[in-house]
């Protein structure tokens, strides 16, 4: 019933934190909580280490964006990709998994990443409509490929390792890439005129010709140092998540004012966007932090863990169910809130079945990612056709592949459970 109120608060309109404060006052007396807490439980909720990894993260792409790195990491992917058929799709595709390592935000990655390479795009030949729904697409790498904020939400809600759930996601980050590609591939045939790009003289005029490629690296060495930078710091355990965010951040600040690509003058408007950003998730984790607690007292999640139990002792037809349960939140929900949501109700269930929570983590932030590209939120869908300037109309005959592509690998992942836990595997050899 709580539940159901919520969704129907979410699908009239409400805005997310509203409709999670509203939920809990409401039902305050009845949860037993003193109204007083309610001030204090928010707090301490976003007072965390590891949640300031998030403005941290959307402060480093609000600077890649006006440093120029972005221009920088596409020009070296257009050398190395150009001999392929159809390179600027696959551009797209990498360059938006590069910028999902660095910023963690799904939404970022497709305004960047759009805004850069769907011009181009179009100039050589591909329908708006396709440009626009590969754009959406290649940006829910942005949630799974680490650094990912919603990973990160999910670790710090459900008290697992966010370092391990950023190595889990590797995998299956780079099995969603491949897949994107043979999707590209495909329909390369059918949206460009004899197959090919048109090139022209004027193409790629900012990022780089492939003539030149030892430039070209050399030119885009600062943008390619930040991803080795961030990750290299994480896996060999000299920074934590939250402590590679900052180091990100000082980087790319020093990196974009170095180049002159913008001055002191403009960090205030850049600060000031990855201020606001902040200030609306914060705002999110702060009330579902109130409504969580109410769940726990009111033993929601040992109910849906009862429940799941005494429906089916099968594990492969509980994550099953599962899937089809979080495949459904994801298009009324918002990522960040859905995960903050669902993490903490369905993870009990999960380990009583015998799943890791590492690996069910993985499922979870895969499942609600789907969400980005299936409407009525479909924030991706909607960011996608703004920066592009495409009608949604004309994107959804390309996007159903792109998502057809992202629920097989969402079944992979969820039956291979090597695909996450392959840490655990080498460790043993």
């Amino acid at each position: 019933m709580i539940v159901s109120l919520l969704l129907l608060l979410l699908v009239i309109g409400t805005p997310i934190g509203i409709a999670f404060a509203l939920i809990v006052m409401v039902n305050a007396e009845s949860w037993n909580i003193d109204p007083f807490t309610l001030a204090a439980l928010p707090y301490d909720t976003v007072n965390s280490f590891p949640l300031l990894a998030i403005p941290l993260y959307l402060l480093v792409g609000e600077l890649m964006n006006r440093g120029g790195l972005v221009a920088q990491i596409i020009s070296v992917c257009d050398i190395f990709l150009s001999k392929v058929r159809a390179p600027l799709g696959h551009i797209m595709i990498f360059a938006s998994a590069l910028m999902g390592a660095i910023t963690g935000s799904s939404v970022a990655t497709v305004a960047a990443i759009g805004s850069t390479v769907g011009s181009e795009m179009r100039k050589r030949g591909y329908p708006v409509g396709y440009v626009a729904a590969l754009n959406a697409a290649a940006g829910l790498l942005g949630v799974l490929i680490p650094p990912s904020i919603p990973l990160i939400l999910y670790g710090s809600i459900v008290g697992v390792s966010i370092t391990k759930l950023f190595m889990a996601s590797l995998i299956p980050g780079l099995l969603i890439i491949v897949v994107f590609c043979i999707i590209h591939l495909f329909l390369s045939r059918r949206v460009l005129k004899d197959g090919q790009e048109v090139r022209t003289e004027d193409t790629l005029p900012d990022i780089g010709a492939v003539r030149r490629p030892i430039q070209t690296v050399v030119h885009a060495a600062p943008a390619l140092f930040l991803p080795v930078l961030v990750l290299g710091g994480i896996y060999s355990g000299i920074f934590t998540p939250t402590e590679a965010a900052a180091v990100a951040g000082v980087y790319a600040m020093l990196v974009t004012l170095i180049s002159r690509k913008a001055g002191k003058g403009d960090m205030r408007g850049i600060f000031e966007k990855a201020v606001l950003a902040t200030a609306a998730i914060l705002v999110i984790i702060a009330f579902t932090s109130v409504f969580n607690r109410a769940m726990v007292l009111e033993q929601i999640p040992q109910g849906i863990a009862d429940f799941t139990t005494a429906f089916t002792s099968n594990p492969m037809l509980f994550l099953l169910v599962v899937n089809i349960a979080l495949i459904l939140v994801g298009m009324f929900m918002e990522t960040n809130a859905a995960t903050l949501l669902m993490g903490p109700l369905l993870a009990p269930a999960a380990i009583r079945f015998g799943v890791d929570p590492v690996h069910f983590g993985v499922i979870l932030v895969t499942n609600i990612e789907i969400g980005l590209l299936t409407p009525p939120l479909a924030a991706n869908l909607y960011v996608a056709a703004r920066t592009n300037n495409a009608r949604l109309s004309a994107m959804m005959q390309y996007t159903w592949w792109f998502l057809g592509g992202t629920l097989l690998a969402l079944m992979l992942i969820t039956f291979i459970p090597q695909l996450t836990m392959w840490p655990n595997y080498f460790k043993a050899s």
